[in-house]
């Protein structure tokens, strides 16, 4: 009975352990994205991307993710929406980690569908514009280093106008953000949804960074994601890189949960990219 019993305790326990590792063992992935449209005074550019923080928690106040992303000293740090959860509402939660971000580089932000969801949109964005956040509700950024010119654009995400027909929307809100942006500046892309990568291809947009799938919830190691939203069983698009043509989309995993309360053999990540001019 005791052998029974010690052998439940270290199976409870290995459990345990496995779960928290999966879900608050940060990982940081890093890609180097090269290409000749990029803008030599842009060359070397370091962006850090965060995505579906929900309700995780890192540390008191986040401070481990903080401290995490400031080692990776970069110049700009992107928040590709679901900041929140539209289940557990806590605005000041996810604020304690935008105090200490904007302390190191200037931060990018996107709406996704949970901020939609919990119908909170005004109250979150104008807390992170106090703040100091740029707040890109389908618009678009131009930036300017001797003399030479980068576009980092923004997109609502399509909940905003519709529970279905996330392509149609996105490239509506395309259309409209990068109308007046020439065509041979570089162009970086925040968009929550990476399900609608056919249409980033499409328009041609250089590099996108995208959540929401959350790396499949559950990763099967060589295969991939199990499940994502707007994707289904056996998602294509959970994690990585993926190109086409001069398009380059980055998808996070994201850090958080929501409907379904653990990762597996899916860490939270952080991901880190690198602009190298060819």
């Amino acid at each position: 009975m005791k052998h029974k019993l010690f052998k439940l305790i270290i199976i409870i326990a290995l459990v345990w352990v496995f779960l928290y590792v999966n879900n608050h063992w940060l990982q940081v992935s890093s890609h180097e994205i090269a290409s000749d449209r990029i803008p030599k005074a842009f060359d070397g550019l370091v962006i850090v991307q965060l995505s579906d923080l929900q309700d995780a928690e890192f540390g008191q106040n986040q401070i481990k993710l903080a401290e995490k992303v400031k080692k990776l000293d970069p110049d700009f740090i992107f928040l590709t929406g679901d900041i929140i959860d539209s289940n557990r509402y806590d605005l000041e939660k996810s604020l304690q980690l935008v105090r200490k971000l904007v302390r190191i580089a200037k931060v990018y932000y996107v709406i996704g569908n949970h901020e939609v969801a919990v119908n909170q949109v005004e109250e979150i964005t104008s807390a992170l514009r106090a703040l100091g956040v740029v707040v890109l509700k389908n618009e678009a950024k131009i930036l300017e280093r001797d003399g030479e010119k980068l576009v980092i654009a923004g997109l609502d995400d399509p909940l905003m106008e519709s529970i279905e027909g996330s392509e149609k929307t996105i490239a509506k809100y395309m259309d409209s953000t990068l109308a007046s942006i020439p065509d041979q500046y570089y162009r970086l892309l925040l968009s929550h949804r990476p399900e609608v990568f056919d249409v980033y291809t499409n328009r041609q947009v250089d590099l996108i960074f995208t959540g929401h799938a959350h790396g499949g919830q559950v990763r099967i190691p060589g295969i991939g994601g199990l499940i994502a939203p707007g994707q289904g069983w056996f998602p294509k698009y959970t994690a990585g890189v993926h190109t086409k043509g001069i398009t380059t989309m980055v998808v996070s995993r994201g850090l958080g949960n929501s409907v379904v309360p653990y990762r597996m053999f899916n860490r939270p990540e952080i991901v880190v990219v690198t602009l190298k001019k060819e």
